[in-house]
């Protein structure tokens, strides 16, 4: 039986939501996002681009299938704190070994359960993200509000340092092969490596701090920009290197996308509430063809100041904000959504190939 424990929310405008406690007690801030995915929870608990944030899932039943190592995007929870509307604590799929409460004690991470998720979300969709508080209690105690109220109203975001805590502290080499891949770590997802694995490559997976140099030096045949947390303003040290590597194949994706953008000449700009799910409708514009895409983005590149020697190449079909650029003469493209994840259920695994392919043939993308 679990150990009763109490919840409270509160958001940087003074609403304050309570409800039951479970995971870790613990008190954090972070700013408040949602993601619409119906599964997935556990790759988006682990997910390095959460870094900083507290997360909502807007599906309303969490934990029903429970956890498991192989289904992790990293070795860790990088999620402040996580919001659902129902949590299922005795679940029966034969390769969970853990549940939504326990998974969440072993990562020193608390939940709050049992609220009304969705007038939360329709609040950050009127008003846009938000900084928030959660702390989770032993029921009995008095939460402490002052302290809730003051992180809620001091917590920036766009000020916090996400990259270096999600980034790895040095090189390593994942598998062999004989086309080297540079993957900068900027919180890169897990399963980026594995999509590239797949095709009998080399990773050397870099901190996002590594020069331009120490990657040339390596004799990379591609770079990878992976996905990352934070706003990418912040990134200008990592653009500078980047600028440096242009005479390499480059993937960009996500957070690297943005980066690629910018080093580009491109400015970025936050979203009223982001891109959160597995559900994003985003066309090729020169295929014509439309992906389902897993997204998980606050930022976007501004389309007015894309440069001519670069054409986007994607649009989100909800919004119009630019998924994909490449350049015009050299083999760089970049992608805003994830096609190591599979929504679809394998829509975009097709970048991957073309990246291969570019390699190859040294052409433009």
């Amino acid at each position: 039986m679990l150990k009763k424990k109490k919840a409270i929310l509160v958001l940087q405008d003074g609403t304050a939501y309570s409800a039951e406690g479970i995971g870790a007690c613990c008190t954090k801030a972070g700013e408040l996002v949602f993601n619409t995915s119906m599964t997935g929870y556990q790759e988006a608990l682990s997910d390095p681009s959460y870094a900083g944030q507290i997360l909502i899932m807007t599906y309303p039943l969490i934990g029903n299938y429970g956890f498991s190592k192989e289904w992790q995007e990293s070795d860790k929870v990088y999620v402040r704190g996580f919001c659902v509307r129902m949590a299922e604590n005795a679940p029966t799929h034969f390769k969970s070994g853990s549940n939504l409460d326990k998974f969440l004690q072993d990562n020193e991470v608390g939940a709050i359960v049992g609220l009304d998720t969705r007038s939360i979300v329709r609040k950050i969709r009127n008003k846009g993200v938000m900084p928030a508080a959660l702390q989770i209690h032993e029921a009995g105690e008095e939460p402490d509000m002052k302290t809730l109220l003051k992180l809620a109203k001091e917590t920036d975001y766009s000020k916090i340092d996400c990259v270096t805590g999600a980034s790895c502290k040095k090189i390593i080499t994942h598998g062999e092969g004989k086309i080297k891949i540079a993957l900068i770590d900027y919180g890169a997802k897990g399963n980026i490596i594995n999509e590239l694995l797949e095709r009998k490559m080399q990773v050397m997976q870099f901190p996002h701090n590594a020069s331009a140099e120490e990657i040339k030096k390596c004799s990379p045949h591609g770079i990878i920009l992976s996905n990352g947390p934070g706003d990418p303003a912040r990134l200008g040290a990592e653009v500078n290197e980047i600028k440096k590597l242009l005479d390499f194949p480059i993937m960009g994706i996500c957070l690297g996308h943005q980066l690629l953008g910018c080093a580009a000449g491109a400015k970025t700009y936050k979203l009223k509430f982001g891109h959160r799910g597995s559900n994003h409708p985003v066309m090729d514009l020169r295929t014509k063809k439309v992906a389902i895409t897993t997204q998980n983005h606050g930022y976007a590149l501004d389309e007015k100041t894309i440069s001519n020697g670069w054409e986007i190449t994607h649009l989100n079909l909800n919004d119009n904000t630019v998924e994909g650029i490449a350049h015009k003469t050299l083999p760089i493209f970049s992608v805003q959504f994830h096609p190591e994840a599979h929504p679809g259920p394998r829509d975009s695994e097709y970048l991957f190939d073309k990246f291969l392919k570019l390699i190859k043939d040294g052409k433009n993308a």
